[in-house]
């Protein structure tokens, strides 16, 4: 994947997972290297940072699943007091980070992030030739 991908039709999936989660702190794509595609977050949360972060959890997380299922991760959850983050595969080169407040439900983070983690794919993927 490229460093930096056309993200016009991302950032329209972003903004459209705006509008169907209410209590949405933000959300950020990365590339599976680490790099940021593009975010919509807040500006007390560091960018660039956080797809980093998204995407070291993701490769941890995979060597987790890998060792003791010996099968691909599909998304994780990381829950606190102030909110969770899920974080999805979006294809195999890209990652999207989702940002709940506490009052945020996971089960309705996982309804809608799902679907747009895999337009993210589709659409990254047609960026780079992918099938």
């Amino acid at each position: 994947m490229p460093a930096t991908p056309d993200p016009t039709e991302v950032d329209l999936l972003l903004a459209a997972l705006r509008r169907q989660l209410p209590d949405l702190i933000g959300s950020v794509v990365a590339s599976s290297d680490g790099l940021l595609v593009t975010h919509d977050l807040p500006a007390r949360i560091e960018p660039t940072g956080m797809a980093a972060l998204i995407s070291t959890q993701l490769a941890l997380s995979q060597r987790l699943v890998d060792t003791a299922l010996g099968t691909d991760l599909e998304e994780l959850v990381v829950c606190g007091p102030a909110g969770h983050v899920a974080v999805y595969a979006a294809g195999p080169k890209a990652i999207l980070g989702v940002l709940g407040t506490g009052s945020a439900t996971v089960g309705r983070t996982h309804l809608e992030s799902r679907p747009i983690a895999q337009r993210i794919a589709e659409v990254l993927g047609r960026a780079t030739g992918d099938r």
